[in-house]
């Protein structure tokens, strides 16, 4: 395949292999997210080998390679993915967990539509979304549209949309796994896109899963969840509102300008959505006690 579109959480992300260049194999995870399209939201070029990155470049932020070992979190690599700034140009250079002998660049802009991607030591045929360039595709376009994404699950019961959002361990997938056996429909329990569409919000899933499929539902309520033995609902407003869904946001703060964008966005979001607390007891009783209480 020399290319492809992606719809993805309201994108549409174009996919070009270069002249002569590789042939792009989207992971399964992908395919039900293909669309036919010739307009695109953002068009990725990709091409064979080696970018280097200008020596006056400034890097702005490294992520090292963080692993769960019996619920501790563990460095295992230093450097996964740095961004870097040149003029008007931004670059992400990765490492990937998977093949250690592969690297990326993808050298893009927040002001243009078309990027560019270089993978090297892939072969002639690879998926050029492999992680952890997908979510940081993703992420980036959610700061050129002022959209927000989000650590959480995602799920619609007697349409009505709730997000619930937490780190790990805090019972994303518990709580999806409550509601999906009661029949509600799971739009995700790991990482949303949360979208303001004509004054609406939306959640949007994204693609981790080989057997995800694209979703959406309106957005209602959120809630920041914590296992308890008793189910309880506190209500947060303000600034309370607003740090406490930030902690749970994905966002690299390197830039001022980003930094402003990203808690008007969230402030405007917590203005309009109600946001609370929710611990609870991991059963159905959850579920009566929310509905209950919206």
């Amino acid at each position: 395949m020399i290319n492809y579109n992606l719809q993805i959480a309201g994108y549409n992300i174009r996919i070009e292999s270069d002249q002569d260049g590789p042939d792009l194999v989207p992971e399964e995870r992908f395919h039900k997210n293909i669309i036919r399209s010739a307009d695109y939201d953002v068009l990725i070029r990709v091409h064979p080998g080696h970018y280097i990155i200008p020596e006056e470049a400034e890097r702005l932020f490294v992520a090292p390679y963080i692993i769960e070992v019996k619920d501790m979190k563990i460095t295992s690599r230093d450097n996964f993915w740095s961004v870097y700034r040149y003029r008007s140009s931004l670059f992400i250079c990765t490492n990937f967990p998977a093949d250690k002998n592969k690297t990326a660049v993808l050298k893009f802009s927040l002001l243009m539509r078309e990027w560019d991607l270089w993978i090297d030591g892939a072969g002639n045929s690879f998926d050029p979304l492999e992680y952890p360039l997908d979510g940081l595709i993703l992420y980036y376009l959610t700061v050129i549209n002022g959209d927000i994404m989000i650590h959480a699950a995602g799920v619609n019961i007697a349409g009505q949309g709730f997000l619930f959002s937490g780190i790990s361990g805090k019972g994303k997938t518990t709580i999806a796994t409550i509601f999906g056996d009661s029949g509600a429909r799971i739009i995700h329990d790991d990482r949303l896109i949360i979208r303001n569409i004509n004054s609406d919000y939306y959640m949007f899933n994204t693609p981790v899963r080989r057997d995800d499929s694209p979703d959406k539902s309106h957005l209602h309520r959120i809630f920041l969840i914590e296992h308890a033995q008793v189910n309880k609902i506190s209500p947060l407003s303000g600034a309370k509102a607003v740090t406490n869904v930030i902690a749970n946001c994905i966002q690299h703060n390197y830039s001022s300008d980003m930094i402003a964008r990203f808690l008007g966005s969230v402030s405007i979001l917590c203005s309009a959505i109600p946001v609370a607390t929710l611990q609870f007891k991991p059963d159905r009783s959850v579920i009566d006690h929310l509905l209950e209480y919206v």
